[in-house]
């Protein structure tokens, strides 16, 4: 199979059972830890054929190649090895240029699954001890963060600042997860959310929505409550 016409996975398909990973030892049951790292060109694959699988506007294994989210994430599979093997000068280096180029900061140390699918990728920012899933589909301006050196520098060295994301998770447009908390599988952030606290699984975190004004009118009372938060679909 060649890389470039990579085969067209189902658009979300199903977390399958994990292999042994990064250990999660916190936060909310149901969080599969990320797949051991595939090999670099079995990853390389996966993410082609994910782009294409996901983004309606991609047609080719070829136009795929030019989605700034796949420079990303390719360019940290291969500083995030440079990172585990000491060469922490050089995975900083190329995670930098990538940055420079895509707009998208995944720090060498953050542990990223398979089939991870980053859409527009800008103002994306993943930091060091994060860890994503499998299956992982997040939109622009995500943000994976810490709470801030002022709290980060009391904690014990070695532990997590940043979030676990289990398989299957989606993450929409400007949603924010700070400090080392845990979404479960599935779970669905949706846009411009703000999260601090362990999701679980399955769970729907949606944040409040514009309120129309019309001119010469007071805002509408909305009481379908769909109406009223943010859904998965509001990227």
């Amino acid at each position: 199979m060649s890389l470039l016409s990579p085969t067209r996975p189902e658009p979300n398909p199903a977390p399958g059972p994990a292999l042994p990973g990064p250990a999660i030892t916190d936060g909310p049951k149901g969080a599969t830890p990320a797949s051991r790292t595939p090999r670099i060109l079995s990853a390389l694959r996966e993410d082609l054929a994910v782009v294409v699988a996901r983004d309606p506007s991609v047609g080719s294994g070829r136009e795929a190649l030019l989605h700034p989210a796949l420079t990303a994430l390719w360019a940290h599979r291969v500083a995030h090895r440079m990172h585990g093997r000491g060469l922490r000068i050089p995975a900083r280096l190329l995670a930098r240029w990538a940055r420079r180029v895509t707009a998208v900061e995944i720090h060498p140390g953050a542990v990223l699954g398979r089939r991870v699918f980053i859409d527009h990728g800008a103002g994306v920012v993943i930091g060091e001890t994060a860890v994503v899933g499998d299956d992982v589909t997040m939109y622009h301006q995500v943000t994976l963060g810490a709470v801030g050196w002022w709290s980060d520098n009391e904690r014990p060295e070695g532990d997590r600042r940043h979030p676990v994301v289990g398989s299957g998770v989606i993450l929409g447009a400007n949603a924010t997860v700070l400090g080392p908390v845990t979404l479960g599988d599935r779970a669905v952030i949706g846009a411009q959310a703000l999260v601090n606290k362990d999701v679980p699984g399955d769970a729907r975190v949606l944040a409040p929505t514009a309120v129309i004004k019309e001119p010469g009118h007071r805002p509408k009372h909305m009481e379908d409550v769909f109406t009223v938060i943010a859904s998965a679909g509001s990227w």
